[in-house]
């Protein structure tokens, strides 16, 4: 018995040993580019390079708000990832739960084939679909960037998974005693889906914060331009400033962290349970 424990000592002492230098392996290189957002041009580019900063600065933030708008790009990619989410939630939720619960002629027959069009890279979509965009009007608008990211088939997929294990009882309960069908989605449904939902809102707040072939593609002016292509003005309008543009990319990355610090222990939940259900 005490071999066995100090047995399972020692492979737990270099499980966590293990676990916690690849943590600062995969971390560092945030880190630094953090510590160098404090860093001028030169010291920068000075090689060996150093980890800390000689003095902390903030002048490289003032200078990315000043040379670009990038505030308006930043309250841009705010304003179409929150509405963005929001829709791609809402019409995720109401698929799966259609899906899962409801009979109808050629159910699996759409899910198999949405499942099948989630295997269609979106390079080959992205002509047909910007000459939908292009034909109803929505060139240079916030709706061109906004209806792309609505929906997503991965979603309807996570959310069925989740909501067909549901007990059919429960629901058949709620309309016995006089619950709509929407009441039924908004009491019973939403609170067993709060887990893969959080996983959800993240995975679709990365997918349109970071978007940036698309928004390159549609939007031509500086009112509806995002973060990512406000980065990229650092690589090709102002030529190679490397301070600035690590502060810009370090400045984008913010609110997916913090999201994540908010969400993390629903996130873990809901990719643990889809690992289980897969």
């Amino acid at each position: 018995m005490r071999s066995k424990r100090k047995s399972n000592i020692i492979v737990y002492s270099i499980s966590y040993t293990l676990l916690i230098a690849f943590s600062i392996i995969m971390i560092m290189p945030f880190v630094w580019m953090i510590l160098s957002t404090f860093k001028d041009q030169s010291e920068l580019m000075r090689f060996p390079p150093k980890f800390l900063p000689d003095r902390f600065t903030l002048k490289n933030y003032a200078e990315v708000f000043s040379s670009v708008p990038f505030l308006r790009y930043y309250l841009n990619s705010i304003l179409i990832t929150t509405v963005a989410v929001t829709l791609t939630l809402l019409t995720s939720s109401l698929a799966g739960f259609a899906f899962a619960k409801y009979r109808f002629r050629g159910r699996n027959s759409i899910f198999k084939t949405l499942l099948g069009a989630m295997m269609i890279p979106f390079p080959v979509t992205i002509i047909p679909l910007y000459i939908m965009i292009y034909n109803l009007g929505l060139v240079d608008t916030y709706l061109a960037l906004i209806i792309t990211g609505s929906v997503s088939i991965f979603g309807v997929f996570l959310m069925r998974q989740f909501i067909v294990t549901i007990p059919d009882d429960l629901i058949d309960a709620a309309r016995i005693d006089g619950c709509s069908e929407f009441q039924i989605f908004r009491i019973i449904v939403i609170p067993n889906i709060r887990a893969p939902l959080s996983a959800l809102a993240i995975f679709s707040f990365m997918a349109t914060w970071n978007a940036f072939l698309w928004p390159l593609l549609v939007v031509n002016n500086d009112e509806h331009r995002t973060v990512q292509l406000g980065v990229q003005y650092f690589t090709q309008r102002y030529g190679d400033l490397m301070h600035l543009q690590i502060t810009a990319a370090a400045m984008a990355v913010i609110p997916i962290v913090v999201l994540y610090l908010k969400l993390q222990k629903q996130f873990i939940e809901g990719i643990t349970m889809t690992g289980l259900k897969g």
